[in-house]
């Protein structure tokens, strides 16, 4: 059945010897040179995705850095608005008490100037009721003068409320 033929032998070792010749020298260098290469360009990849994570790690420690000042600051700027609330309403409060007492204050003069006024005109018609009385009672007429001084005396001796 099958023998060995040295002849076939032959050539197919030539024939592979010659196929591994060109092989290697037109053929493997590129392949590997093409393998090299998609290796270089694989490593550089992954250098590449470790920088863009440590930056990535950066920017977010950054971020929360930024955000906690951030809340910081809001907090701050809440408690000086509390602080200038508070102020403010203890300048309206004292602004509106303030107002109010000028208010009772101004009512008061007014008050005791209408009651000056009205304790003058009351005195007024008392001086001329008691010279109506005083004509009635002694049936003459006095002098205007004389008058006045009769009850300029009267109204001294009676009390001042």
């Amino acid at each position: 059945m099958l023998e060995p033929n040295p002849g076939l032998i032959l050539w197919t070792i030539v024939t592979f010897l010659v196929l591994a010749f060109l092989l290697k020298k037109f053929a493997w260098k590129p392949l590997l040179q093409s393998l090299q290469q998609r290796e270089e360009g694989i490593q550089h990849a992954i250098e590449r995705a470790e920088q863009a994570k440590h930056e990535a790690e950066q920017l977010l420690e950054e971020n929360r850095k930024q955000l906690a000042r951030a809340e910081q600051e809001g907090h701050r700027l809440l408690t000086e608005a509390r602080v200038l609330a508070e102020k403010l309403k203890s300048e309206i409060v004292e602004s509106a008490q303030q107002q109010s007492r000028r208010v009772i204050d101004q009512a008061k003069q007014e008050i005791d100037r209408d009651k000056d006024a009205a304790l003058l005109q009351l005195r007024g018609e008392v001086a001329n009721l008691a010279i109506q009385v005083a004509e009635k009672i002694l049936g003459e007429t006095l002098d205007d003068n004389k008058q006045r001084t009769i009850v300029d005396r009267y109204l001294k001796e009676l009390p001042k409320n």
